[in-house]
């Protein structure tokens, strides 16, 4: 006699097995599903009516270009198009090579935001041609897309036949290392280029390259300052940690002040840096400190067995931090520096108030609130923000869990 083996209920599993089990679990869990429900799709619908009918995206549209490099000149924006389509060969190729989940989380999404970016510059073209503005905002916001297509055409070729790209891992590191200076030095203009003040930059280009360069900068002298307060040199160990508390104890709007007034005093025979340079020194000393002492927790994590093991076949300090304590130390804080360098990324909207000059995502839109024709439009230009931020911060979360999973981070 054979046994026929039976699917389970279809209300068990499922779509339909999670709302019962989750959702409708009981009559008291019926209610507050319904009611809760009913209140979302209520909001949901009045939201969707606003943004339809009544919400002035004109300001969007209208100021597109002031968003995405704020004054640049039009006729050099192709500095920042060859600079973004560098990125996107970079990061895709390296993401297709390396086979890393978290590399092409990055790479998927610096694509996808091109290709949305270059769809609203396209609408702010076609609004343009609408009103008869055409020689003025349509010609530069169609520059604008067809230079954010090319580059995620150039990202997406890159992703996808990446692997059969013959470059040698070398290259690539040096490629990485050195598109940071060559960007600042292609935007700022050198050789035949025609030079171009710093404050001209602005609006997202100007936050991303803050908190790229930021970044970049103070994850290496955080680590070093946490080995240096962890040193056996009394010195170095002293000077390390006054560094880190008395960083961590003064707000990081009065580092970007003192960056962007007293700096100038110490640099020698009267040099004075751009103030885009000065609001990186100020964000990187900042976060540095803070990279510090959740390094030291990761360090502090690490069993002194296996530095004495280290010790025991001969390995020297350096040996020692590089192959073995810093390799799970910086392991097992991968979420609390990427939840760092998520608010350094938020944090770059107060250079605007810092007194440097520059105008990032945020105060760009207050330049574009006191136009007198978008006066009242503060709830478009600030969820338009929003979501640029938003999706941002998410990207980069989004790496970090594929990183966290990929490296068995809470894993036993």
């Amino acid at each position: 006699m054979s046994v026929t083996a039976l699917p389970p209920p279809r209300a068990t599993v499922g779509p339909i097995g999670w709302a019962r089990r989750n959702l409708f679990s009981s009559w008291l869990n019926s209610l507050v599903t319904l009611v809760l429900g009913s209140g979302l799709l209520l909001v949901i619908v009045l939201v969707a009516e606003w943004a339809v009918t009544r919400a002035r995206w004109g300001v969007i549209t209208t100021n597109f270009r002031l968003f995405l490099m704020w004054i640049y000149p039009l006729d050099q924006a192709w500095r920042v198009l060859v600079a973004l389509s560098l990125l996107s060969l970079i990061a895709s190729i390296t993401a297709a090579r390396s086979r890393s989940r978290p590399l092409r989380t990055l790479a998927v999404w610096l694509v996808a935001g091109q290709l949305l970016l270059s769809v609203l510059s396209l609408l702010s073209g076609l609004e343009a041609i609408a009103i008869g503005d055409r020689a003025a905002r349509a010609s530069e916001a169609m520059v604008i897309a067809g230079g954010l297509l090319v580059s995620a055409a150039i990202g997406f070729v890159a992703l996808t036949f990446g692997r059969r790209i013959e470059v040698p891992g070398a290259l690539l590191a040096i490629a990485w290392l050195a598109w940071l200076p060559f960007t600042f030095a292609l935007l700022q203009g050198f050789g035949p280029l025609p030079l171009i003040e710093t404050a001209a930059v602005g609006g997202l280009l100007l936050t991303f390259l803050l908190a790229v360069a930021s970044i970049v900068l103070s994850f290496p002298f955080g680590v070093l300052l946490a080995l240096g307060r962890r040193s056996d040199m009394i010195v170095i160990r002293w000077l390390s940690t006054a560094y880190i508390e008395v960083i961590r104890g003064v707000p990081l709007v009065t580092l970007l002040f003192m960056a962007a007034i007293l700096l100038p005093l110490f640099m020698p025979g009267g040099i004075r840096p751009e103030h885009i340079y000065r609001a990186i020194a100020g964000l990187t000393l900042f976060t540095a400190a803070y990279v510090a002492e959740n390094v030291r927790g990761g360090l502090q994590a690490i069993p002194t067995g296996q530095i004495e093991a280290a010790n025991a076949i001969g390995l020297n300090a350096l040996q020692r931090n590089l192959y073995i304590v810093l390799p799970q130390a910086l392991r097992s804080v991968i979420p609390a520096n990427v939840g760092l360098f998520i608010s350094l990324l938020k944090d770059t909207t107060l250079v605007a108030i810092a007194g440097t000059g520059l105008l990032e995502l945020l105060g760009i839109g207050q330049a574009v609130l006191a136009q007198t024709q978008w006066v009242g439009t503060y709830l478009e230009v600030y969820i338009f923000i929003s979501a640029v931020f938003f999706v941002m911060c998410y990207t980069m979360s989004q790496a970090s869990y594929r990183l966290e999973e990929q490296m068995g981070v809470g894993q036993r």
